[in-house]
């Protein structure tokens, strides 16, 4: 029991510096006594309701200003990935938690997290190919007194939830750097960062494309040494292999729940393909049911096809469509899921 108990306590002490470290960004950074940076975080955490996300409001992100490093100490003391201050803080944050859908749900609050971007900035030049979603970036520079020379702001938006938040990541961790320090990023922290295991292909190859495009706006903005550093960035891939998704829907009068439930499904899943049937007159008046109560509505099945389900099992099909369903879920008594990607659907046929 008392081994148990220390487990459990030193779980909860990383999550609880996890929290810390992704409440809000800093800037402030101090070296260990044996030269490696140590980057300061708040030491309190804040006390959140149960079930909410452990990222706190980061409003102040898209103005933060990373630290970076001298040239005199840079050899001694750079990230091994290259990663900013910032990135390197949330890298090791999503590592320290243990559960996937604790990560997930992170990124889905940092897409809620995310300044909206002007319409004019949603143009072709600044949209990001290869990407399941729509994705648009942007960046400007502003010079940062403190350090004397100009920095980098990106700005971005998505229509996929998951992606925005993969956005939202990628403008948090790379805006106040200099544009030599945005080409040095390696992509492959989103594997130390462990959200690459809720990742399907389709969106790895989304989040790749979104880091280049981003390094090279940089590089365009940023000067020669800039875009000397840039030719090694990393090219754009144009995405062959998306698939179009279902964005809209016919909502039924009469019907709020169904309407709800194809809402959240086609704006967080992109599916390829949704059918949502109410059977709930089939189990007229089913006790214990709050949805029949309130609109007749209490059982229901659905058939989606969406990317984002590859590489996941069944089990975690049906728990990523009972996570973004939310409140929904609680109103109904019950719900059948047939859940498929694009190439079982194939295969089968």
């Amino acid at each position: 029991n008392d081994d148990k108990a220390n487990n459990i306590t030193a779980t909860t002490a990383a999550l609880l510096v996890a929290i810390a470290a992704l409440a809000s960004p800093r800037s402030a950074r101090c070296f260990t006594n044996n030269g490696s940076p140590s980057f300061v975080t708040s030491s309190a955490a804040t006390v959140r309701p149960r079930g909410s996300p452990f990222f706190l409001s980061s409003s102040s992100s898209s103005s933060s200003k990373s630290s970076s490093l001298s040239a005199t100490d840079e050899a001694t003391t750079a990230d091994p990935l290259g990663l900013t201050p910032e990135l390197r803080r949330m890298t090791d944050a999503f590592a320290s938690i243990p559960d996937e859908k604790m990560r997930y749900k992170q990124l889905l609050f940092m897409a809620n997290q995310l300044p909206a971007i002007s319409p004019d900035a949603m143009v072709p030049e600044n949209k990001v190919p290869g990407c399941l979603s729509t994705v648009y970036v942007d960046a400007v520079t502003e010079r940062d007194e403190e350090r004397g020379e100009d920095v980098v702001k990106f700005l971005g938006e998505s229509d996929g939830l998951l992606t925005k938040g993969l956005v939202a990541l990628l403008v948090r961790g790379l805006s106040g750097c200099t544009a030599e320090e945005v080409q040095r990023v390696n992509p492959e922290f989103i594997h130390e960062a462990k959200i690459s295991q809720s990742l399907t292909p389709g969106r790895n190859n989304g989040f790749l494309n979104m880091l280049a495009v981003m390094k090279k706006k940089a590089a365009e903005i940023g000067g020669p040494e800039a875009a000397a550093a840039g030719d090694d960035a990393g090219s754009v891939e144009e995405g062959e292999d998306e698939v179009a998704a279902t964005l809209t829907f016919e909502e039924v009068e009469g019907k709020p729940m169904y309407n709800a439930m194809m809402a959240k499904l086609t704006t967080m899943l992109k599916p390829t393909s949704i059918e949502l049937v109410d059977n709930s007159d089939q189990h007229a008046g089913h006790a214990g049911s709050k949805g029949w109560e309130e609109s007749g509505e209490s059982h229901f099945s659905i058939n989606i096809v969406a990317e984002a389900f590859d590489g996941l099992s069944l089990v975690k099909r049906h728990q990523l469509v009972y996570m973004l369903l939310g409140d929904i879920m609680q109103k109904i008594h019950a719900l059948q899921i047939v859940a498929r990607t694009p190439d079982e659907v194939e295969s089968s046929s």
